[in-house]
């Protein structure tokens, strides 16, 4: 009869451990003797953790929650399902369960010593064992990389890289016939599955491949499988490949310079600056593999010293994520991203423990981890949680920052401007990146702009319900192709009505945006400024955006200046995705009595057209509400431009789109152009008292005095009678250059890049 391990690890703590001592990573004695657990748990940690058992609030609370999780799925009994079903589907749904819940059933062992955990896990494995060997792939055939367990590779990597850690925890408690059993019949061959059976999926540079290597290598350690730990962190030998084949999304699978494994996944897709090229929904997501990975090379391959791999990349990687998060945590939904994802998901708990942990224990982190309410139960959660116990965490304050692209830095950045105060927390976010990999849309410098963690000016997202088995098994809806991804889905300029790059990803992978200006040392006048020059052959693009807090105004305003050059005539449109209830226009809204589509292709083909004019006017303005807030738009026309008001939906016969309106200005028959607009948060509605509080927009107009190759000026004018003036150098961002501009009578003499005043 076994003794209680419980028992053992109290004997074994009063001669190992030290009370206070939450920093235990792994005891070099435990790694000599590849003593289990090892890999995110360690023998040391665990006497630390029993030592500190009901005096750190928040780590005894998260583990309270994970035991009443656990002891439910216990007591409801293991069922592991013959794999059948889509994401959302009951298959798909119990085996994700059971990998979670194994993954906890493991931390409980360790930590309270009870068999029942183990035994839990053990029988689960062995039905899993009972099982593997008579699997072909899945029999949902959608994927370009079909699992085991479920429909896509990806998935059986989350089972292994989860069911790892609680293998890692029983290792030793179980007999060694067991261990090798499982080893042989499960463990290697579903490793060998993921990696050199489908190397389609496991040699590329994704965050699919990620979890892949992370699975691989996961497994590799707890069984001290050296040739799967060089797999996982190397990749495949391969040769006679096809660099022309595409995932189920549209992405190249292999890297065209033969780039795999763990280390290449981060040395390409992450810039030196922490964001990662697919986008902060896919950061997300990968977040979790990269970082605990790493805690388990840390503990047993402390000599590669991953976390300061490449500069410290995936410490930087946390703070970047948490920056691309608006003020309520949720990230924006840059290229494909669900909206509502936020740093409260699982992933962002492990990863800013870690982050804290192995990053020199930053207080800022304690106070997101406050936020998310719980902890990983190891080391590293253990010590967030006598942090914030012992009140050392600090504001997290998101700033103003841009974010580059791309492996070296120099592929583009993401721009976020954002202004705080006691009336508003405003945030404007410009993308001027890469092409972001398979999950990349086709919108050079959109942009879009948030107030209080609302959105007033949306990016659309994705067009999938994930894990909502109607729609489509819960994967991508074909919308996501022909309407998220297309250049008209974004509040960008659309050429002809023609998607960037043609909507060609071979196309759009070769080139990325430029970065021009970014300054933020003025607070009151925050600028950010890209160029595009190959969205479309013969055609450049020059985006600026200025977020302005004069003191005649509650909250600050933006500018949005979008310079095109082109030496064709073309059809020109320019959409701003609003939220709310139209107010007010300048400009007539007629409805017609037939809805009609506002195109036929890339994404046209999905808008109502629900009015369309002629501006008539040199300035027009737009007044919407939303959230009990009132908005307006102020722009700059020729009295031959066009407003449409569209509302998307159309040639949707699922409704797998949301209804969302637009506000769209199109210049026709034209060369070079201009669109200059002011967005403007003026006002509120009280329902209570019926009361409209500043209604109406402040400013009168905007005017372009010039636009030539060299400068751009504007003029606003205000209703009070205040005019000012924004001149812009397109070809000199220096901040030193000197400057000098006669607009009619009068000269105007400035240093750097920018005038206004």
């Amino acid at each position: 009869m076994k003794i209680s391990i419980h028992i053992i690890s109290i004997l074994l703590f009063t001669i190992l451990s030290c009370k206070d001592n939450t920093d235990v990573a792994v005891n070099a004695d435990d790694r000599q003797k590849g003593g289990h657990p090892n890999l995110i748990l360690t023998q040391q940690s665990v006497l630390n953790i029993q030592s500190q058992l009901g005096e750190v609030p928040l780590f005894d609370k998260t583990l309270k929650q994970v035991k009443i999780t656990v002891n439910t799925a216990i007591k409801a009994g293991i069922d592991v399902p013959i794999p059948k079903d889509m994401a959302g589907g009951y298959t798909h749904t119990q085996h994700k369960a059971n990998y979670v819940n194994m993954q906890k059933a493991g931390v409980l062992f360790q930590i309270l010593g009870d068999e029942t955990y183990a035994i839990y896990i053990r029988d689960m494995l062995l039905e899993y064992a009972k099982i593997f060997p008579t699997l072909g792939r899945h029999p949902q055939e959608r994927s370009y990389a079909r699992g085991k367990f479920f429909w896509q590779c990806l998935n059986d990597s989350n089972w292994l890289t989860y069911t790892s850690q609680a293998y890692d925890c029983i290792y030793d408690w179980l007999p060694k016939e067991q261990t090798e059993y499982l080893n042989k019949t499960l463990f290697r061959p579903y490793a060998d599955f993921l990696s050199v059976e489908t190397p389609q999926y496991f040699n590329r540079i994704h965050n699919h491949s990620t979890w892949g290597n992370v699975a691989v290598g996961m497994i590799g350690l707890v069984m001290d499988d050296e040739e799967l730990v060089n797999r996982a962190l190397y990749g495949l030998k391969k040769a006679d490949i096809d660099l022309e084949v595409k995932d189920n999304d549209g992405g190249f699978i292999y890297d065209k310079d033969g780039k795999a494994g763990f280390l290449a996944n981060l040395d390409s897709p992450f810039s030196p600056d922490g964001f990662y090229t697919e986008g902060p929904y896919y950061q997300r997501y990968a977040m979790y593999p990269f970082m605990i990975f790493a805690q388990a090379l840390q503990q047993k391959k402390p000599e590669l010293k991953i976390f300061e791999y490449k500069n410290g990349v995936l410490l930087k990687a946390v703070n970047a994520l948490l920056n691309l998060t608006d003020a309520n945590g949720a990230f924006f939904p840059l290229n494909d991203g669900q909206k509502g994802m936020s740093y409260y998901t699982s992933s962002l708990v492990s990863a800013v423990d870690i982050a804290y942990f192995f990053g020199n224990k930053q207080p800022e982190l304690l106070s997101i981890a406050k936020l998310q309410n719980k902890v990983q139960l190891d080391a590293t959660g253990l010590a967030v949680a006598v942090g914030l116990r012992d009140e050392k965490e600090k504001p997290f304050v998101k700033q103003s920052i841009e974010l580059s692209d791309g492996a070296n830095g120099d592929e583009g950045a993401v721009g976020i401007l954002r202004y705080n105060d006691a009336n508003t927390t405003t945030g404007l976010v410009m993308k001027y990146t890469g092409q972001g990999l398979s999950h990349g849309h086709y919108d050079k410098l959109s942009f879009s702009l948030y107030e209080n963690g609302d959105e007033v000016i949306q990016d659309y997202g994705l067009a999938r319900f994930v894990n909502v088995e109607q729609k489509n098994g819960g994967g991508y809806l074909k919308e996501n192709k022909t309407f998220a991804k297309q250049t008209i889905a974004h509040n960008t300029v659309i050429q002809n009505e023609t998607s960037h790059f043609n909507g060609d990803f071979k196309t759009g992978s070769k080139f990325h945006s430029k970065k021009y200006l970014f300054d933020t040392t003025n607070k009151s006048f925050q600028i950010m400024s890209a160029k595009e020059d190959n969205a479309y052959p013969g055609t450049n693009f020059h985006r600026t955006m200025v977020m302005i807090k004069d003191v005649e105004f509650d909250k600050p305003y933006v500018v949005d200046v979008f310079k095109i050059t082109s030496n064709r005539l073309h059809q020109y449109d320019l959409p701003y995705y609003y939220f709310g209830q139209i107010i007010s226009t300048s400009f007539s809204t007629e409805a017609p009595q037939k809805l009609s589509a506002l195109g036929t292709q890339n994404g046209y083909q999905h808008l109502w057209k629900t009015s369309e004019s002629k501006a008539e006017l040199e300035s027009i303005q737009f007044t919407w509400m939303n959230n009990r807030i009132f908005y307006s738009i102020t722009s700059a026309t020729n009295k031959d431009d066009t407003a449409i008001l569209a509302r998307i939906g159309a040639k949707d016969p699922e409704f797998n789109l949301r209804r969302d309106p637009s506000l769209i200005l199109r210049k026709n028959n034209t060369k070079s152009a201009l669109f200059a607009t002011i967005i403007e948060a003026h006002g509120t509605y009280n329902p209570v008292n019926e009361k409209a509080n500043d209604a109406y927009s402040k400013f009168e107009s905007i005017k372009i005095l010039q636009n030539t190759d060299d400068y751009t000026a504007l003029e606003f004018k205000m209703k009070s009678g205040i005019t000012k003036k924004l001149i812009l150098s397109n070809v000199n961002a220096s901040k030193e250059a000197k400057h000098k501009l006669k607009l009619d009578a009068n000269t105007y003499q400035w240093t750097g890049a920018y005038y206004f005043k």
